[in-house]
């Protein structure tokens, strides 16, 4: 027994992504996801419009960060500014008694400023929550939802898949056909996208179907970002496949990868609420991005003229992702082409 476990102690020692991922990833995930997991909003970007907005705005508490002043606005303007995430809440004092008006798809938020005009007297300020008006918890959650389903099947299957076929001598047998290593890469991947649309589709229905989420906005463009993401996702899969020799260290960098995605993209914890030096890291990751296209059309109605940079941020990774992708498997292929060009000529 003794010599077995020495037996094993050795595989591990020489194992070293599995050491990293015993001895590092605690520690990492530990500090990282220790000063992420925090619900409590210490600000509230808010506008307020109408002939007493600068009155108003000088009574706010500090909790209420004033970003701007708008005397001749109206209150089309104020839900225009929500829809757009122009701001968390915006107080209209063209009405009487004054108006706030609350983004109700920013879970936290909306529940952080609700519970501070609970403090406010009825005959003083009306609070009126959009989007979402009884703060519903899976109104929130399906949209992201969505996303974190194609970042899994986009991450884990698609490197599994593609790992399996290396194993199985598969790439070699590419690696003798006139293909280019894009083309390889489309026509492996076709497949998972394809399996991941129909996963989204069934998703967004069940969801409308089952916890009466609204689907606000345009479905296409929805369909646009859901696609771009998607590229995204399964460009990392294919990554995550070069770098892996087996299904298990497969299995293992997804999971590293997929655990940002779920803690640190705003799904469960609120960016805002992150300190500086761990939010950077959200804004690094595509689901972030996923996450405010889809909430912002599902549950505001927002368009493309405000959404734009989520959509843009989206498509330059999949561009950089998937060219690299492109460059690791045509190196994999390679290795795979001498081998089989030097063995047909023996």
């Amino acid at each position: 027994m003794r010599a077995m476990i020495l037996k094993e102690f050795r595989e591990l020692r020489r194992d070293k992504r599995t050491m990293a991922m015993l001895i590092m990833l605690p520690i990492v995930l530990l500090v990282i996801f220790g000063y992420a997991a925090n619900f409590t909003i210490d600000e509230l970007h808010t506008q307020v419009i109408g002939p007493g907005a600068e009155q108003v705005a000088d009574q706010l508490p500090d909790l209420f960060v004033v970003d701007a002043t708008l005397p001749e606005a109206t209150t089309q303007d104020a839900k225009d500014m929500l829809r757009d995430n122009e701001a968390d809440v915006v107080i209209d004092t063209t009405t009487a008694p004054p108006t706030a008006y609350v983004d109700g798809s920013s879970l936290f938020a909306a529940q952080t400023a609700v519970g501070a005009f609970n403090a406010v007297p009825d005959e003083q300020l009306k609070v009126e929550v959009l989007y979402n008006p009884d703060l519903t918890t899976a109104w929130v959650m399906v949209p992201a939802l969505i996303g974190l389903i194609l970042t899994f099947i986009g991450t884990i299957i698609t490197s599994i898949g593609l790992v399996k076929e290396r194993q199985n001598g598969t790439l070699e047998q590419l690696a003798v056909m006139p293909l280019k290593p894009s083309d390889v890469i489309v026509g492996k991947i076709a497949p998972y996208f394809i399996l991941a649309s129909v996963d989204m589709l069934v998703v967004t229905l069940l969801g409308i179907w089952i916890f009466d989420v609204p689907f606000n906005g345009n479905p296409f463009e929805f369909a646009l970002g859901a696609a771009i993401f998607l590229f995204v996702v399964l460009g990392i899969g294919v990554l995550i496949s070069t770098a892996s020799q087996t299904q298990a260290q497969a299995i293992q960098l997804a999971i590293m990868i997929l655990l940002p995605q779920i803690l640190l993209s705003g799904f469960i914890f609120p960016l805002s609420a992150m300190p500086a030096a761990i939010s950077w890291i959200g804004y690094c990751l595509p689901l972030t991005y996923f996450v405010q296209i889809s909430q912002g059309i599902m549950l505001r109605g927002a368009g493309l003229d405000s959404l734009w940079p989520a959509f843009v941020v989206l498509a330059l990774m999949a561009v950089v992702i998937f060219s690299a992708a492109v460059l690791r498997f045509r190196r994999d292929l390679a290795p795979s082409a001498r081998r089989s060009h030097k063995e047909a000529s023996a």
